[in-house]
């Protein structure tokens, strides 16, 4: 069987790499699959790690924030206890006067106060009362040879005779005493850091870290004046061991550290047990500074982040130690003015808190391959159900848009809806088909290829208009039967709709037995005006051949008469939104309509305005008729007569003027 004329044009049209519909199919489906999911993929692991960031520095504020106020817990409760006591009345004289009220007043003060390792008065004379905690700091037990039933201990220096004595009296829990060890005093209170910087201010103070004189540990006092006794000193001591504890057991997650610095940016605190340790070695001056570098590598990040004076009080930020990213928050903070220039930093890894979030979506990422490579699989069956009959569709749908409306052959799929669809597409065919009889079909491809196609959408444009009309049909249809004329305006229809396409132009509108055609619209025409005139000349001479065969055939001449103008109008597609119309509206219409009339009264066939003799290439042959004025327009017109082509035409060209120069033409009626 030879090959068809569309086979072999497709086959030479198709480039060398062509492959099969089902190859080119799956592939864009595939890639289709692909170009959708993983970005959805990427964008959802993206936002997901992205919240999970978020949360975790949601998470690690608050938590921080709540770590931060536990270590302004301390100093509070510690300023508490020591402003309670300032103002006892038990306290203004030096013991061991009132030592009962003092004692008792101690005990709950440090009961109620389980951060503070102990509090004491100072007095100007060297006397000394002071309470410690031996549970909280089991230290002083060996310090003091305190008995093991021992919970507190009180310490009162105070004049015997001459001297001063020191003496240590221990009490259970329940506050009940079980002893006491008196010796000389080796402890003047006067000479010690606390009691001289209080003594020189009203207000309360911090002083520290120091090392404390009984049991050798580091720490920070809080201390203030009695009221009304500026020599009278009371304070409270907390440890810097106490400080490592409640940090480490505020952890915010598994691998979190806290640190705090004091004003010159030196290590005085560190969350973990063992660096702690490291960080009271350096401070009494047994171990080197970068020492503690060495064992935690996050601390020399952690120092770089305390900035200068002018960073806010409270800020959070991130640092990356090993490739690990680190979040931290940042407060320099104190209680009631104390300790304000101290810096608490906390830290945790960011995985502590998006590694949950970060495994679980990595799960979903992998369901989500999964899923994308099953649905690829089902794509590439797919494609191959519908590659063997998406073809025919295609290039039904192809003809369909483009108004050819032969009958294709008939598509059978394994697929519904492509059935479906092959049998909406003939439905399709056959409608278009029917509408297309009625309507130019020429001038419907150029409006879609124009994209004038929406209501309401006209435009001023220049425009070519010509408009024609059988002479005396009206006697024509009398004398014959509508089904004669019918076939004979059918036959002069039909000439006239393929002469004017050939030559660029578009049929607007069939009126009764005239037409009205227009050039430069809805496609550009740059040579409009000379496309209109060889149009005119040749439908001139088609009609001619068509009259003298119908005069063989027995049947009327139709002799018709043009009127041809260009101008601007208005050009677009209006109506109401279920029926539109391609028109050009105004006076360059009502023009070329006048002047189609304005043939009976010269005995003419072809009438043309001065505009288009102007604009007419110099090939073309006019004959002058004068000057005309139609009613309900105040310019005149300039006529002429389109006689042929300058090199063809006999007719002799003469500018002699006639008596219907003069006259007032009427206006045509519209057809």
């Amino acid at each position: 069987m030879g090959q068809t004329e569309d086979d072999a044009r497709t086959t030479a049209a198709s480039p060398g790499w062509s492959q099969p519909l089902r190859l080119h199919l799956s592939v864009i489906i595939v890639v289709l699959l692909l170009a959708i999911s993983l970005p959805l993929m990427w964008l959802t692991y993206a936002q997901g790690t992205r919240s999970a960031v978020q949360a975790a520095e949601q998470q690690m504020l608050l938590l921080s924030r709540h770590a931060v106020d536990r270590y302004r817990s301390i100093f509070g409760d510690g300023l508490s206890a020591i402003s309670l006591t300032s103002v006892s009345e038990a306290f203004v004289s030096e013991p061991p006067a009132e030592l009962d009220a003092k004692t008792d007043f101690l005990l709950k003060a440090l009961a109620g106060s389980r951060y503070v390792d102990g509090i004491y008065v100072g007095y100007p004379s060297g006397a000394f009362v002071h309470a410690v905690s031996i549970e909280a700091d089991p230290a002083w037990r060996e310090a003091i040879s305190a008995p093991d039933e021992a919970a507190f201990a009180v310490r009162t220096i105070a004049k015997a005779g001459p001297l001063l004595l020191s003496t240590w009296r221990f009490f259970n829990d329940d506050g009940r005493p079980i002893g006491q060890i008196t010796d000389d005093a080796n402890y003047d209170p006067r000479q010690r850091p606390w009691y001289r910087t209080a003594a020189l201010n009203p207000d309360p103070i911090a002083v520290g870290p120091y090392v404390m004189a009984t049991t050798g540990k580091l720490g920070l006092t809080l201390a203030r004046t009695m009221k009304g006794h500026g020599d009278t000193v009371v304070g409270g001591d907390v440890l810097l061991e106490t400080i490592s504890k409640l940090l480490s057991s505020e952890g915010v997650s598994e691998h979190a550290r806290g640190y705090v610095f004091d004003d010159t940016g030196r290590l005085i605190v560190h969350s973990d047990e063992v660096m702690m340790k490291r960080v009271l070695a350096e401070l009494n001056g047994k171990e080197r500074a970068d020492q503690l570098a060495d064992e935690d590598p996050a601390l020399a990040p952690v120092k770089a982040l305390l900035g200068g004076a002018d960073v806010p009080p409270e800020r959070a930020a991130t640092f990356t130690v090993d490739g690990e990213t680190y979040l931290a928050h940042i407060a320099t903070t104190g209680a009631d003015g104390l300790l304000s220039s101290n810096t608490v930093v906390v830290t945790a890894p960011l995985a502590d808190f998006t590694g949950p979030s970060v495994a679980l979506l990595k799960k979903a990422l992998v369901i989500a391959g999964i899923l994308l490579a099953i649905g690829i699989v089902l794509s590439l069956r797919i494609a191959r159900l519908i590659s063997h009959s998406l073809s025919s569709l295609t290039a039904s749908a192809r003809q369909i848009g483009d108004l050819e409306l032969q009958a294709p052959g008939k598509v059978h799929s394994r697929v519904a809806e492509i059935n479906t669809l092959a049998g909406a597409l003939g439905a399709a065919r056959q409608a278009i088909g029917t509408f297309a009889l009625y309507v130019p079909r020429e001038l419907v491809r150029k409006i879609v290829a124009s994209g004038q196609a929406a209501a309401g959408s006209a435009v001023r444009q220049e425009v070519t208009v010509l408009f024609t009309d059988i002479r005396d049909f009206t006697t024509i249809s009398e004398s014959r039967s509508p089904e004669e004329v019918v076939a004979l305006l059918t036959s002069y229809f039909e000439l006239m709709n393929g002469i004017v396409e050939r030559h660029n132009g578009v049929i607007v509108q069939y009126l009764g037995d005239s037409i009205y055609a227009m050039w430069n619209a809805p496609e550009p025409d740059p040579d409009h005006v000379d496309d209109g005139c060889r149009c005119t000349l040749a439908l001139k001479a088609g009609i001619d051949e068509l009259n003298q065969a119908n005069r063989a055939a027995g049947l009327p001449e139709l002799v018709t008469r043009f009127g041809l103008h260009v101008g601007e109008a208005v050009v677009g597609s209006v109506g109401a939104r279920s029926r539109r119309q391609y028109t050009a509206m105004g006076d360059t219409v009502n023009v070329a309509s006048r002047l189609e009339g304005i043939n009976k009264q010269f005995g003419t066939s072809i009438l043309v305005s001065g505009a288009v003799r102007a604009r007419a290439d110099q090939r073309f042959a006019f004959r002058p008729l004068g000057k005309a004025q139609a009613k309900g327009r105040a310019a005149q017109l300039d006529i002429f007569e389109l006689v042929g082509f300058g090199e063809d035409s006999a007719v002799a060209v003469a500018d002699r003027p006639t008596d219907a120069a003069a006259q007032q033409l009427q206006p045509i009626p519209s057809h």
